[in-house]
């Protein structure tokens, strides 16, 4: 060997001295989100509201969810999302993806609307169940209450 190829040479570790880390996969699999979910804010109920389908506006819509109290959501406010923040004009610096665009509301509305939807709901379900008893005659009535008993016996005779 020549000198130039003495004063070249590396000095090497054994690969059995050679540490690597070991990144830990996941223990079992799990579906991945469809949309992103924001960090929870306390007090805020957050929904995606749908701006576009097919890339044709629904503006529609949008206004709807915004009367009902819905507010657009600034991506400076959700850090983990920016990397979602808009481009277009009509939604700079909002959160969108897909023709949705992420809105906030306080859940003290939410809860109001959930209230008057369940109201609601209550109120078509008696009044269906009203109508079809109307028609109701005790000879034959169109369904029993819905009682369940239970009776104990030697079973069939033979």
């Amino acid at each position: 060997m020549s000198e130039t190829q003495v004063s070249t040479k590396q000095n090497r570790l054994d690969r059995e001295l050679d540490v690597r880390t070991v990144v830990e996969r996941p223990k079992a699999w799990r579906r991945p989100e469809t949309l992103p979910t924001p960090n929870p804010r306390p007090g805020l109920s957050h929904y995606w509201v749908r701006f576009a389908t097919l890339g044709k506006d629904d503006p529609s819509n949008l206004s709807s969810k915004l009367r009902e109290g819905y507010e657009v959501c600034k991506a400076q406010d959700y850090p983990e999302l920016m990397s979602h923040a808009s481009t277009n004009e009509r939604f700079k610096g909002a959160i969108e993806y897909g023709g949705l665009i992420l809105c906030a509301m306080p859940e003290e509305f939410t809860k109001q609307r959930s209230d008057f939807y369940s109201r609601q709901n209550k109120a078509q379900m008696d009044s269906v169940d009203n109508n079809f008893l109307r028609e109701n005659n005790p000879v034959m009535p169109l369904f029993s209450e819905r009682k369940s008993s239970v009776s104990f016996g030697s079973g069939p005779k033979p």
